[in-house]
């Protein structure tokens, strides 16, 4: 905090507002003692609120930049996996060589669910949308590991971490098993994050999955640009739900549902069905046209975001990681991909795009990159949800370890009926 100061005046009293300044970013106004004036800020959406302060991301909309615990989003891509940006997410430094080979060792320890769980697996429909299915048996996990959950023992925090850090990727690929009447596939010590979860997804018991390094670190990237990205929809569920004290389980499970939304974690599940409909390239000027059309409500899914006002840095490198893996399978002259690289060229040499600075987002290319890998529409944000637990975890210990947190209560601006009586 600075010895700057904002000053607020209503009816001719003024009332002095410390301002905040982090390490990096905007400074922020304190508001906190207003409610000892009776007054309350409106700000839905909490597009101008900073809601905690934390140390583990940055992200700087202005200028495309985003940073976990400092480092660039780029140089993580590049030079780390998933389980590297993992453990730096949570403990702030990246590990060691021993450091990592114990994390991994434990991460694999954890693979495994409680075998009772497949019960719970058993109560949804077998068409039931993956996602539906991880919040339950997320949420039910709290009903299996119950002795290690004092949120307010650091050890506790971790134990529970690692495990659901270590179970998401088991309990998505059999999710999406589940649907297809297929036996659940266990997880291996001896692949990686990345490839444990691919062999579980694609492996049965009369085809073993062939593990492509090419396919395989482009899902490990998929992992790694979707690890974190600060306040947003999900985390702060997950923020929200554990600032109650609630359990481990019952915060991530709700950090899950949060991030199904369409307008959150549906983005690029949005994106792959909204090529479907446009389904051929003779058609693109048509959807151009709508999308410019503003009494159309047509929208173009996968381009802008509402935070990165330049171009989303983790899009390029999806864009070189998405054309590596259609060059890798020879698909880029197939149908849909050559439609979605089509629209790709056109959005971005058109000035109507190009002013507004609607270029192609993460999910326009994360997308095509798991509709190559053979994941379905449906397991889309079911793999964000798997990459997020990092972040959501990460966030979620460092709330709990804040002397303070305080439970969640937002105001609001009451609209209806003045106090009346029953004649």
């Amino acid at each position: 905090m600075t010895s700057r100061k904002a000053k607020l005046i209503i009816d001719g009293k003024e009332i002095d507002l410390p301002i905040i300044e982090g390490t990096m970013g905007p400074p922020s106004i304190d508001i906190r003692t207003l409610s000892q004036e009776g007054l309350y800020t409106f700000d839905p959406g909490y597009i101008s609120t900073a809601s905690c302060s934390s140390a583990i991301t940055f992200v700087d909309g202005l200028n495309s930049q985003l940073l976990y615990r400092g480092y660039p989003i780029e140089q993580l891509a590049e030079k780390c996996d998933f389980l590297d940006v993992s453990y730096l997410l949570f403990n702030g430094e990246l590990p060691d060589a021993k450091e990592k080979e114990v994390f991994q060792s434990t991460i694999n320890g954890h693979s495994l669910i409680h075998d009772q769980l497949t019960s719970v697996f058993k109560g949804f429909r077998r068409d039931a949308h993956p996602m539906a299915v991880m919040i339950g048996v997320v949420g039910s996990m709290s009903a299996f590991y119950f002795d290690d959950m004092d949120v307010s023992n650091r050890k506790h925090r971790r134990l529970s971490a690692e495990r659901l850090l270590a179970k998401l990727p088991t309990i998505g690929a059999w999710s999406y098993t589940y649907n297809l009447g297929l036996p659940f596939v266990y997880p291996q010590n001896d692949l990686g994050y990345a490839g444990n979860f691919l062999n579980m997804m694609f492996s049965s018991p009369n085809k073993k999955y062939q593990n492509n390094p090419v396919l395989t670190r482009a899902f490990e990237k998929i992992l790694i640009l979707h690890a974190d990205h600060e306040q947003n929809a999900s985390t702060s569920t997950v923020r929200l739900v554990g600032s109650s004290g609630a359990n481990p389980y019952a915060c991530i499970a709700s950090g899950i549902a949060s991030l199904w939304g369409p307008a959150h974690g549906g983005a690029n599940e949005a994106t792959l069905k909204m090529l479907a409909e446009i389904k051929n390239e003779s058609r693109i000027g048509e959807y151009i046209n709508r999308a410019k059309d503003k009494d159309d409500e047509f929208r173009l899914m996968g381009f802008g975001h509402r935070v990165y006002r330049n171009k989303d840095p983790r899009s390029e490198i999806m864009k070189v990681t998405c054309h590596e893996v259609l060059d890798e399978l020879n698909l880029s002259n197939e149908p849909l991909f050559k439609l979605a690289l089509a629209l790709e060229k056109i959005a971005l040499e058109d000035e109507y795009f190009i002013e507004r600075k609607l270029f192609p987002n993460v999910d326009f290319y994360s997308g095509i990159v798991m509709k190559a890998l053979g994941i379905p529409n449906s397991m889309f944000t079911a793999v964000f949800a798997i990459a997020r637990t990092a972040g959501w975890v990460s966030h979620w210990n460092e709330m709990m370890g804040d002397k303070n947190n305080k439970i969640g209560r937002p105001r609001q601006i009451y609209t209806g009926k003045t106090q009346r009586n029953i004649s």
